[in-house]
């Protein structure tokens, strides 16, 4: 059984846990940062006048219990951290002056954050108000994962603190409610370790057009906003969670359910016949198989979107223009799309007629309050279905829906990239960008060295290197002038492919792939890592761009390449020289 202690810790100490990468925050049932800048603004405000606010509670956790997970109070936290960090100002608008608190202005030297601004601060004795200020910190030792859930679903249980989606999925943790939540994050772009620490929370966090945090998932640029199916204060709410749960549990279940809140209820809640049910489904059915149609059929309604030029589905299926989310009718379309690939086998080869076909849907279908129930729902599938079918090919989809990566998933290792650096290596091509437009088989060699890195991490430890990703503004111009073509951004990055790359060279994808394949065949790189590497290089068609996914599977003793060990140094791959480094990568495994 836990026991609870409380800890009154002043703000200068949180900040120094912060620092040292002592808090961390479980995505299992923690939600995004979602406070507004006038709630941050407001929280600083009583902490400078010394008003009391809400203790914060943790559970001691990692060895030696030197960790600590954030189970009520995240906001709280981040509110103090990125103030002190110069991430906003105060209600009359001046910043925190990070050179008068050393643990602040050393990370700051260390390039680990950047004040907006250091000219209008508060001062001295405000600085020191803060610091000192003394925090109630409650600690939960010795406890158990159930426990901490149980504890999270009572806290916010009380008053409206969490959207009605968000206590669903904290209130019961299940394969249903973990893969819906994974789904989700792979959609919006924040997929992260499950257990990361609170300085990365702004990194899979969204940034709402008119509130501008700097975090780095852009509500405009995240599916379900890019096409109007939400609007970007449904994010904040998980609203897209909740139309993954509705069209999950529908297809799964094989029948459509209602569209109600009493319906997902049922579902969610624990031993529950709804519930049990649902879970007996996906036992049948398979996370990964689900998964994989999902992430096909979103890749499919983008294609239907950029084709004849980019248009917002929520354009082209209402005949005049709105404003308005429209979650419900999305989901019909998803399980209508769904129902024609898995159950009737057809494809699509030509998505501007599909688009054709779904021009102005909103007028053929019932979109009233009564549409809701789950035979109205199934008559609205069938007209879709109606509509679309004649314009499918009879290829049975079944190969592509279940390829290694999906674009999603492309889009995921791309946005992880920048947070887990040693994992990941992203790289625009093979060709040289300027002067001749050779093979750069010194890149080649870097790949084949890098995988070799990437595997020395440590046992269960697995990465990518991405052929055909820019990470800079300047090489992506370039290939768009060279190759006429045009970058799909993900984040910070831009996808030029590598498709570009085969018709410079005159020969085919194939060709390409087995170019690379050759060049690890051929490499001194040790078993069995290049045997696992050699059988899990993936293509994608990646919105016609094309990207090479190399994949590195988890080993299980150190690799080599000839006579040389390598690392990872973040996102620096380097010779392992002296005996300790390279005893230490020994003692990974």
């Amino acid at each position: 059984m836990s026991e609870l202690s409380s800890q009154p810790t002043s703000v200068q100490s949180a900040y120094g846990w912060h620092s040292e990468n002592r808090i961390f925050v479980n995505r299992r049932y923690q939600r995004k940062l979602v406070w507004t800048l006038h709630e941050k603004q407001k929280l600083v405000e009583s902490v400078m006048k010394r008003y009391p606010i809400p203790a914060i509670l943790f559970a001691e956790k990692g060895e030696a219990n030197s960790q600590y997970e954030v189970i009520d109070g995240l906001q709280r936290l981040n509110a103090l951290i990125s103030f002190i960090e110069g991430a906003f100002p105060t209600v009359d608008g001046r910043y925190f002056d990070v050179s008068l608190f050393p643990t602040a202005k050393a990370n700051w030297d260390d390039g680990k954050f950047t004040p907006l601004s250091q000219e209008e601060l508060i001062n001295s004795k405000e600085v020191s108000s803060i610091l000192d200020y003394s925090l109630a910190f409650s600690i939960m030792r010795n406890a158990t994962d159930e426990e901490i859930d149980d504890v999270f679903d009572r806290i916010n249980s009380y008053g409206h603190r969490l959207s009605e989606q968000e206590r669903r999925q904290s209130g019961i943790q299940n394969e249903f409610s973990e893969m819906v939540r994974e789904i989700a994050c792979k959609v919006r772009g924040d997929q992260s370790e499950t257990y990361l620490p609170i300085s990365k929370m702004p990194e899979i966090s969204i940034d709402l057009p008119m509130m501008k945090h700097g975090y780095d998932i852009k509500a405009e640029n995240v599916f379900w906003v890019e096409q109007g199916i939400l609007n970007s204060n449904d994010l904040r709410d998980s609203m897209d969670e909740q139309c993954v749960a509705d069209i999950a549990a529908s297809i799964i279940l094989g029948t459509v359910l209602e569209r109600s809140k009493d319906t997902l209820n049922a579902i969610y809640e624990r031993g529950s016949a709804e519930s049990n049910q649902l879970n007996g489904a996906m036992a049948v059915y398979g996370v990964e198989r689900f998964s994989a149609e999902f992430d096909y059929c979103v890749n499919q309604i983008e294609l239907i979107c950029q084709s004849d030029g980019p248009e917002k589905l929520r354009n082209i299926i209402y005949e005049n223009r709105t404003s308005n989310a429209f979650p419900a009718v999305f989901s019909l379309i998803f399980i209508s799309l769904h129902e024609l690939f898995t159950i009737e086998k057809k494809s699509i080869s030509d998505h501007s007629s599909v688009k054709a076909a779904i021009q102005n849907l909103t007028r053929r279908i019932d979109t009233s309050r009564r549409s809701t129930s789950s035979d109205e729902r199934r008559k609205n599938i069938d007209i879709i279905k109606t509509l679309i079918l004649p314009k499918l090919s009879p290829i049975d989809p079944a190969k592509d829906l279940l390829a290694n990566h999906s674009a999603l998933d492309v889009d995921g290792f791309i946005r992880s990239s920048g947070m887990e650096l040693s994992r990941f290596e992203l790289k625009q091509g093979i060709l040289e960008l300027y002067g001749d437009r050779k093979i750069n088989t010194a890149l080649l060699d870097r790949l084949v060295e890098t995988v070799c890195g990437i595997a020395n991490n440590g046992p269960n430890r697995t990465g990518q290197i991405i052929l055909g990703v820019s990470d800079t503004e300047k090489d992506a111009a370039r290939a768009t002038e060279l190759d006429s073509v045009q970058p799909r951004g993900v984040g910070t990055w831009n996808v030029v492919g590598i498709n570009r790359e085969a018709r410079a060279l005159g020969i085919t994808l194939e060709q390409y792939h087995q170019l690379v394949r050759n060049h690890f065949e051929k490499s001194g790189l040790s078993e069995p890592l290049k045997a696992n590497v050699l059988s899990s290089i993936d293509y994608n068609p990646y919105y016609g761009l094309g990207v090479l996914v190399i994949s590195v599977p988890a080993q299980k003793e150190p690799s080599y390449v000839g006579d040389e060990m390598f690392w990872r140094d973040g996102d620096n791959t380097k010779i392992a020289e002296g005996a300790k480094l390279i005893s230490d990568i020994g003692r990974r495994f």
